[in-house]
């Protein structure tokens, strides 16, 4: 039996192999990270014996490439979370803080805890795409909300409340009327200083030439608004420069965005757990996508309460002695990422109240008892995952039944 400890960094990795009894099996020795090194390490992990595991900490994107390569030899990987290791104290009162000494730390909670590590399983490569195109879409999504609050604010100066003329919803592609319209119509004076046939003739051409729907009532009121409208920047090339190329940035990041939500959910569909992943309550083509992506395998997770802790949604627990803390906090030891999600699909359950849906009822009976709103949205995210995590792992073992028979 022996335990590998792996402290990784950005550019090197810092080994360690221990036997039972605190034997040293591997010194530390330092491996940098390229294929010829690791290659290396793998074939002196192979060396040691078939009765070896490799453990290592969750440290971002770093530990990837490693527990990938050794993987691949055929090697038992686990990888843990560093809180563990942290708290683990490594059997020293001594605060030492250096790779070597990590990386025996690491190799000694791995022989402590043998029965308990885990081996992991590298994330399809479909999997790992997916979760880097959610995060992507997350980052674009915020600045699309920048960009828009801009666009509404330059247009108070110039067409006061022009993003509330229509309520047309945001196409497929993007595409919102309101934003197209005033990257032509950038100024309420290039309404208000024509005729209304002259108006209502240019606006039934953009229209057509837009794809979006003309009504002659419409254009009536676009106009009768026009002549009322009081405006702070005048209609000259300055004001247009600014509203025009505000506006077309905006139409271009939600066209991204657009392409890279048809991209996401053409992965999704790869994915086994899809279809029952989207039809659950609350579930929308980003929010069912982001969950895929960021759980990934359930069958990774042996309770439910371990997919739980892994989001972050378990309320802490405090108790010593006849001391027992009430209303813990919750840890959010996971990720923040799949949190945001939760909070999302849960917010859809408040909006529409599904009396017949689980969730809602879980929320209905907290609110009754007069649960603060961040207590019962945290409780009713719990809720959904347990749900989650059932349906979609009972979707999972009876695809793997099927394939065997």
């Amino acid at each position: 039996m022996n335990a590998v400890g792996i402290d990784i960094s950005k550019e090197f990795s810092v080994v360690a192999a221990l036997r039972p009894m605190g034997e040293v099996a591997l010194p530390p020795r330092t491996y940098q990270h390229d294929s010829h090194s690791i290659d290396v390490l793998a074939q002196e992990i192979l060396a040691l014996g078939a009765d070896t595991r490799v453990i290592m900490e969750a440290t971002g994107r770093y530990h990837e490439p490693v527990a990938q390569t050794l993987s691949q030899h055929g090697i038992y990987v686990s990888i843990l979370n560093p809180l563990l290791i942290k708290q683990s104290g490594g059997g020293s009162i001594r605060k030492v803080k250096t790779d070597k000494a990590d990386a025996l730390k690491i190799a000694k909670y791995g022989l402590d805890n043998w029965v308990d590590l885990r081996e992991h399983t590298p994330m399809e490569t479909i999997r790992q795409q997916l979760k880097l195109c959610t995060r992507q879409y997350n980052l674009y999504m915020k600045t699309i909300v920048s960009l828009q609050n801009n666009l509404i604010s330059l247009s108070d100066k110039t067409f006061p409340g022009v993003n509330e003329l229509f309520s047309s919803p945001e196409r497929k592609d993007g595409h919102v009327k309101w934003i197209d319209f005033l990257a032509t119509f950038w100024h309420c004076h290039c309404i208000a200083t024509v005729s209304e046939k002259s108006f209502t003739d240019r606006y039934q051409k953009w229209c057509k030439r837009k794809g979006y729907h003309f009504q002659p009532k419409k254009a009536a009121e676009i106009y009768a608004k026009t002549q009322k409208m009081i405006v702070t920047l005048p209609k000259n090339d300055y004001a247009k420069l600014l509203v025009v190329t505000a506006a077309k940035q905006l139409i271009a990041s939600k066209e991204t965005l657009s392409e890279m939500k048809i991209e996401m959910n053409r992965m999704a569909k790869e994915l086994p757990e899809y279809d029952t992943v989207m039809a659950m309550y609350g579930v929308g083509e980003a929010t069912g996508v982001q969950l895929m992506a960021e759980i990934g395998d359930v069958r990774r997770f042996a309770h439910r309460s371990s997919i739980v802790a892994f989001a972050g949604v378990d309320p802490s627990v405090n108790q010593s002695g006849k001391q027992t803390s009430q209303g813990g906090k919750t840890t959010k030891r996971g990720s923040p990422h799949l949190r945001k999600t939760l909070f999302q699909v849960v917010s859809t359950y408040v909006k529409k109240k599904p009396e017949d849906e689980a969730v809602y009822q879980f929320i209905d009976k907290k609110r009754a008892e007069g649960k603060p709103y961040y207590v019962y949205m945290t409780a009713a995210q719990n809720k959904f995952l347990r749900i989650y995590y059932a349906r979609v792992k009972e979707c999972m073992l009876a695809l793997e039944t099927a394939s065997e028979g």
